[in-house]
């Protein structure tokens, strides 16, 4: 394991918490490679923690598909494959469509406010190097159209497939012409949402996950040639 990381302690955290956090940035950054095993004592010895911070950071790693448990090898890095892509943003697309329709119906005025700004938080940081910022910028958008539908289940199942999807938004963020497509999609979605088109925001919504989709799958394809 010869990844360059540190762990960055956080007074405010629980030493669980800043253990996962790290490895969980580690991981979508490329400091920790996809198939690279991750071994308890090695990373415990380099963060200098104990092993059972350690252990419940693959757990929940795992939980998020960032890390796989391999029989009489222990755990490692997930490799990023077509298959799990493609089921998670099938999911993905189906319930993100149920979802801006019904923001459409029940989103007001200060949520609209709220998701603008959100667009232009997003659009401020395209130029950054921080992965998981511009990440976090794009799911403080899609939140927002969530917690619009006043429906907390489907918030709650959006939420836990957000997590398996964080590493794909990742992987699509590191290109810059896709930053810029996104701001222009945002955008559209915003307008849709304002003037209550349920038809045009679904067809966005749907064209800017399918765009995601497509992008992935041509750098999935060419890591491979």
């Amino acid at each position: 394991m010869t990844s360059d990381f540190q762990i960055d302690m956080d007074e405010y955290l629980p030493l669980r918490e800043v253990v996962f956090t790290t490895l969980r940035r580690a991981i979508l950054q490329g400091e920790l490679k996809p198939g690279e095993r991750l071994m308890e004592i090695a990373l415990a010895n380099r963060l200098g923690v104990s092993r059972t911070p350690i252990r419940e950071a693959m757990r929940k790693l795992e939980l998020e598909g960032l890390v796989v448990m391999i029989p009489r090898k222990g755990a490692q890095v997930a490799q990023i494959t077509e298959q799990e892509l493609n089921d998670v943003l099938e999911v993905r697309k189906g319930l993100e469509e149920l979802a801006i329709a019904k923001a459409c119906e029940r989103i007001d005025e200060d949520e609209l406010k709220e998701l603008d700004q959100a667009a232009r938080n997003f659009e401020k940081v395209i130029q950054t190097k921080d992965l998981t910022k511009l990440a976090e910028m794009d799911v403080q958008f899609h939140d927002i159209i969530y917690n619009a539908t006043r429906n907390r289940r489907l918030v709650q199942i959006l939420n836990n497939l957000r997590e398996q999807m964080y590493r794909f938004r990742v992987e699509y963020l590191k290109d810059m012409d896709a930053r810029k497509a996104l701001v222009a999609e945002h955008d559209k979605i915003v307008a849709a949402l304002r003037n209550k088109d349920a038809e045009a925001a679904k067809e966005l919504i749907y064209k800017h996950i399918d765009n995601q989709q497509q992008a992935i799958i041509t750098g999935l394809r060419n890591s491979r040639v």
